[in-house]
């Protein structure tokens, strides 16, 4: 990392940074980072370790930063000001924010046939991509296996309110899933989103020639060894076409308590057919007489599943 960030200093100098007669500031993407310590990518591809300046650090892997070099080799930098997001994915919960990444063309929200997904999970993952404003995917591992059938039979609403729901089996058929996911990636940033054991890792590899290398490179740079899966990290599968996997680390909560609670039917696509024939302009969907959405339910054109899961999250954000 040490050569590469002197080179990627001086690459930075050639590539035309800003010299206000003082220091000399350069344009950067953060591609990982743990606590006070990121990566910073230069735009000739050179990476150096950069530091916030100030004690609070609001960075997250994909956004673009100002940088300069705090030593003469360029090994380090620190980071003067970040640039406008197009947006931000992260979930909330009743003590903390957990930011996952900026500037996302699209998320993968990855589950698997087995073992058993959480329908709760795949919910808020998605509620919180339709919150920022990022297009989502429901991407359906280990499609060989014979609980596939009760998968699909549990994804059937989702398909049915219009999410795109892709099936593979990255172990057992990796040039099919290859060929289903290249077309879907090409030129495009993508999060991918999952518990653990849904497979995210095995697609990482399959798309990303030598991840696991600069998974251990960049975790010996930062010098957290025992936190690399555990932090969100940038792959270029194809860096001139634009095309990245962010890598995300898995999760067994995911809460909403950014989104209002008057806000959370818009987010929920099944709802929101119907919560315009309520009755009450402040329709809770619970209990209402005249509540579209409970009719709706009667008539079978929303599951009780989705409607148990909103009333789940309505009652944790209230």
């Amino acid at each position: 990392m040490s050569s590469q960030a002197s080179a990627a200093t001086a690459a930075a100098r050639g590539a035309g940074g800003r010299n206000d007669g003082a220091v000399d500031t350069f344009s950067g993407l953060v591609v990982a980072g743990h606590g006070r310590h990121y990566i910073v990518e230069t735009p000739d591809g050179g990476r150096l370790i950069c530091h916030p300046r100030g004690k609070k650090s609001d960075c997250v892997v994909g956004d673009r930063v100002c940088w300069r070099p705090t030593t003469d080799s360029g090994e380090e930098g620190v980071i003067e000001s970040l640039q406008p997001r197009r947006n931000l994915l992260f979930r909330q919960d009743e003590w903390k924010t957990k930011a996952f990444a900026a500037n996302l063309d699209q998320i993968l929200v990855m589950v698997a046939s087995e073992p058993v997904f959480s329908e709760s999970q795949l919910t808020r993952a998605l509620i919180a991509a339709a919150s920022a404003g990022i297009d989502a995917s429901i991407l359906l591992n280990k499609a060989d296996k014979p609980a596939i059938a009760e998968a699909r039979e549990r994804l059937q609403p989702y398909r049915k309110l219009g999410a795109s729901v892709i099936e593979v089996s990255l172990k057992a058929a990796p040039d099919e899933a290859r060929a289903v996911l290249d077309p879907l990636l090409a030129g495009k940033a993508s999060l991918v989103l999952g518990p653990s054991g849904t497979g995210k890792s095995t697609l990482i590899n399959l798309l990303v020639p030598g991840a696991t290398v600069q998974v251990g490179e960049i975790s010996q740079a930062l010098n957290s060894g025992r936190h690399t899966t555990t932090h969100t990290q940038w792959h270029w599968i194809d860096r001139a076409g634009g095309t990245a996997l962010i890598d995300s680390p898995g999760f067994q909560e995911f809460g909403l308590r950014q989104i209002d609670a008057q806000e959370l039917p818009r987010l929920m696509p099944d709802l929101a057919a119907f919560s315009g024939e309520c009755r009450f302009y402040n329709c809770s969907h619970q209990h209402e007489p005249g509540c579209g959405v409970l009719a709706a339910l009667k008539r079978g054109e929303i599951s009780p599943s989705r409607h148990r899961i909103y009333g789940e999250i309505l009652r944790e954000i209230s």
